[in-house]
């Protein structure tokens, strides 16, 4: 058993589908099935039941996830501190679902960045940079939480938000006009939801929860199929392709926007990790986001 298969087994119990997995993993797809496999044989259990449409955590799969994840902290505690004795330590940097597509060369010649690969969502993101477990991460925070754990935030990027529906028309939707779901993991979707009720309350968008992990990935298209009304994408689904089935509308008056932020603890002293800070947020612009048509959550730092 290697540490590497422990991280491709977290990727795929987070993802729930090996080509999502592989893409966030930078590896191909058979050949992070072939790891798993093998893990699974190491472990003489099954960690997950596939099938052509799904994948789905084995109650032993489910059971080990947590010690899995615990061990991968450990392991990173280790090298961290081996890296401070040795006065070669990295800025270390973390992430949900999405990087600046030129974050290398933005850091070039400022700082060595080590991108996190322990993905997980942007509430626990911002628990690490806040007890020390990163330096810096790439997620989506409101206000209270920057002052609750002693954070600062930088913008670096916005989504757009689009909704899916089935049919042939791709006419843009109001707010008021589409489903926004809200999923009872809150673990998982913490984040998610909140700005999903957010959005409801704010624009008369219709909430649906669900209790399927449904909010990307196969189990969002079947409820798209299910509504009566376009159902809102999340940001982990933005890169994602559309079954044919299914079309892509615009939301409209208001537009509806995500922010990702950079963010960093308020009292960082280390120079590495402010010129790092610095170069990756320099010369971002204002993206859309305090146009006159423009929805961001009432919460949201960069209102």
């Amino acid at each position: 058993m290697e540490l590497r298969q422990l991280r491709y087994f977290v990727a795929v119990a987070e993802e729930l589908h090996f080509g999502r997995a592989a893409e966030r993993l930078l590896i191909a797809g058979p050949s992070l099935s072939q790891q798993i496999k093998a893990l699974e044989r190491d472990l003489g259990v099954p960690l997950f039941t596939r099938d052509r449409r799904s994948v789905a955590l084995t109650a032993t799969g489910a059971a080990l996830l947590p010690e899995a994840r615990a061990l991968l902290r450990r392991a990173e505690d280790l090298r961290r501190r081996a890296a401070r004795m040795s006065g070669s330590e990295a800025v270390h940097i973390g992430y949900v679902t999405w990087l600046p597509s030129d974050l290398t060369a933005r850091i070039s010649g400022v700082a060595a960045l080590h991108i996190d690969t322990w993905v997980v969502p942007s509430h626990a993101q911002a628990a690490r940079v806040a007890d020390g477990s990163l330096d810096l991460a790439v997620c989506w925070v409101q206000a209270a939480d920057l002052a609750r754990l002693g954070l600062e935030a930088r913008l670096l990027g916005a989504d757009r938000l689009y909704a899916v529906s089935s049919g042939a028309s791709t006419s843009p939707v109001r707010p008021r006009e589409v489903t926004v779901l809200v999923d009872a993991d809150a673990a998982t979707w913490s984040s998610w939801n909140d700005f999903a009720e957010q959005l409801a309350r704010d624009t008369g968008a219709r909430v649906q929860r669900i209790d399927d992990g449904g909010i990307t990935g196969p189990a969002f298209f079947d409820h798209v199929r299910a509504s009566d009304r376009p159902v809102v994408n999340s940001p982990r689904g933005q890169s994602l392709p559309l079954p044919a089935d299914l079309v892509q509308r615009p939301i409209a008056a208001p537009a509806v926007y995500w922010t990702w932020s950079l963010i960093l603890r308020h009292n960082e002293i280390r120079p590495g990790v402010l010129a790092a800070a610095d170069a990756i947020s320099r010369d971002i612009g204002q993206l859309g986001i305090h146009d006159a048509d423009a929805w961001l959550p009432g919460d949201d730092p960069h209102r």
